[in-house]
């Protein structure tokens, strides 16, 4: 008697919503230690199978040590093997915020080059871009290797 082969579980698409999204961007930011500029940011990545990372911006005296709330995000969810990136958002300040730095853009683009990125604008309404929008340009591996 042959062992039972288990089917590969079906990847479902998660549809983003923004506001969720924001809400737990806006739990993650809470923990943010910003005590050099002040300026907190929360981050909440949602992975294909309807799970969210989070992540905060960690500061430190030497300033060039600090890590961005997205990028703590991405390197927390890749740490424990998840690379399946549907949708980011971003929150900073209370009910304010402002898109990825260019760093977490390249950062995002490795690992999800058509995520949806969510942010508030200056009005605090979500706004709503695909990362290609905010980083046309990125660098990669085709860079490296000579093919564009």
């Amino acid at each position: 008697m042959s062992a039972r082969v288990p089917r590969p579980a079906r990847r479902r698409r998660v549809a983003p919503d923004g506001a969720a999204l924001m809400r737990a961007a806006d739990r993650a930011r809470r923990r943010a230690y910003a005590p050099y500029s002040e300026f907190p940011v929360g981050a909440a990545l949602l992975l294909r199978d309807g799970r969210i990372v989070t992540g905060c911006n960690v500061e430190n005296a030497s300033y060039g040590l600090a890590v961005c709330a997205e990028r703590n995000a991405v390197f927390k969810a890749v740490s424990e093997g998840d690379r399946d990136f549907v949708a980011i958002a971003v929150t900073a300040r209370e009910g304010r915020g402002a898109p990825p730095c260019g760093s977490c853009r390249q950062v995002l683009h490795e690992f999800a080059p058509d995520i949806l990125v969510f942010w508030r604008d200056a009005r605090g309404r979500i706004v709503r871009r695909k990362l290609g929008v905010l980083l046309a340009m990125p660098f990669d591996l085709k860079m490296l290797r000579g093919k564009r």
